[in-house]
């Protein structure tokens, strides 16, 4: 990565877990009516061929990291566990009641929070919970977040007796002065331990998640963290930037100074030797800020074109219909999507009502549905093709103008009918996305709205 290119794309933008991006849904043209309308038709189209997809948010957190910019609320009472598994099960006999015949679970994420805050036996509750109402997908992939300090082998244990193959560590970075800066202080030994446990119960997908440009990080940090990473030999791992938003976060991501945090050049050199390193270790890139071994499924559905991409990140397989649960969680119909209340007092009142717990949404029209799949194509695949009328827009003649530079600059490729982004051009592949974001384009924020690109 060039200087002089990070200088000139190294701008607020967004990470493209959904098109339309949050800040730019039409809400007031949204009704918890219209909502089920889409996710009634999506699972009519889906459910029988491939199945859907939950997310589960699980909020609660014993401490709170300041890196972090999740939806989660810090305690540590446990009495809370119960009544929110309860609230949970209950959204989700709603949702049943409004589909005309049993889901088929695909895929399975539980995320935070924290969700090895709750006791294996909670935990257990809440999955066969789920499935009093449903039923398993024949390939199904089941994954969970686990947090080092505090994942027993009872957790790892009972998720892979449920039927859970998939898990993820957070890690961060091992240096005990930038762990110490984020409030998250996790020896090496607890991340061994909970990875080799996983690996002697049978997961077939052990990932672990580092960030680059978190404050006090030097070049020396992240060589011990990959270095320590590759004894461990985690199946997948996710490469972040550190995303610094504290005017979205609040004080949660006010933990330590501006000025301790790497930025342009500095930042620069944290990734590309963590990048080379990985790499070096067998580690391939797949899509955006994700690496995995070859015999990682991941990496076996990018080589085949079947990654998928959505509020859970990458998937290595695709539902059209997910369906988020608790505090926060967003759901995707594929034509819309529906966020649940933000906080838990509101979250419980609703449920409390007898009403699916909603607040806001967004119905996508035709041109978000094709841009949609521009951006998971380039977010997926680090291409896309306008050959089909279908994926055809009247503003590709500007968005090829304005790629131009980028082509110039050795970004990507524009040929008749299609881009591809180059090797070099991967890491600004948030920038090319801009591009095709239309309604970024007709109402620039006015405010900071998203983390920088780069």
């Amino acid at each position: 990565m060039k200087t002089s290119l990070i200088q000139k794309y190294n701008v607020p933008g967004p990470r493209y877990t959904s098109y339309p991006t949050v800040p730019y849904w039409d809400e007031d043209d949204f009704t918890n009516q219209n909502w089920i309308e889409t996710l009634k038709k999506s699972f009519v189209e889906s459910n029988t061929q491939e199945g859907i997809s939950l997310y589960i948010h699980l909020p609660f957190c014993e401490s709170l990291c300041t890196f972090c910019g999740c939806n989660k609320r810090i305690t540590k009472n446990h009495k809370v566990e119960n009544p929110y598994i309860e609230a949970v099960l209950k959204e989700w006999a709603l949702y049943c009641n409004i589909l005309e015949e049993k889901p088929i679970i695909k895929e399975i994420h539980l995320g935070g929070g924290t969700p090895t805050f709750f006791s294996p036996e909670n935990l257990e509750d809440l999955i066969n919970g789920i499935f009093c109402y449903a039923e398993k997908a024949k390939h199904h992939e089941f994954s969970f977040e686990g947090h080092p300090n505090n994942t027993t082998h009872t957790h790892l244990q009972k998720l892979y007796d449920l039927g859970f193959r998939r898990v993820s560590f957070g890690v961060q970075d091992y240096s005990a002065k930038v762990q110490k800066a984020i409030n998250r202080e996790q020896p090496f030994h607890n991340v061994a331990k909970v990875t080799f446990w996983a690996k002697e119960i049978g997961y077939t997908s052990v990932g672990h998640d580092i960030i680059f440009g978190l404050p006090f990080q030097e070049i020396e940090d992240v060589v011990d963290t990959i270095e320590k990473t590759k004894s461990l030999q985690p199946d997948r791992l996710a490469f972040y930037s550190y995303a610094h938003v504290p005017w979205i976060k609040g004080n949660g991501q006010r933990g330590f100074k501006d000025e301790d945090i790497p930025k342009d050049e500095k930042k620069r050199i944290l990734y590309e030797v963590g990048k080379t390193l990985l790499y070096k270790n067998g580690y391939y890139e797949i899509g955006m800020d994700h690496f995995a071994l070859k015999e990682d499924s991941l990496y076996e559905s990018f080589e085949s074109g079947k990654l998928h991409r959505n509020f859970m990140g990458y998937s290595s397989s695709k539902t059209q219909l997910m369906i988020g649960l608790g505090v926060s969680s967003i759901s995707d119909s594929w034509y819309s999507f529906a966020q649940n209340a933000k906080s838990l007092e509101e979250y419980y009142l609703l449920l409390e009502m007898d009403k699916l717990p909603v607040f806001r949404g967004h119905l996508l029209t035709d041109e978000d549905l094709i841009i949609r799949k521009h951006i998971l194509n380039l977010m997926c695949k680090f291409e896309t093709s306008w050959a089909d009328n279908a994926n055809s827009f009247k503003e590709i003649p500007e968005i090829l103008i304005q790629l131009k530079e980028m082509e110039n600059d050795g970004l990507l490729i524009i040929t008749e009918n299609k881009i591809k982004v180059t090797e070099e051009g991967k890491p600004y592949v948030r920038n090319i996305c801009m591009a095709f974001d239309l309604r970024l384009k007709r109402k620039a924020p006015e405010t900071a709205l998203f983390s920088m690109t780069i």
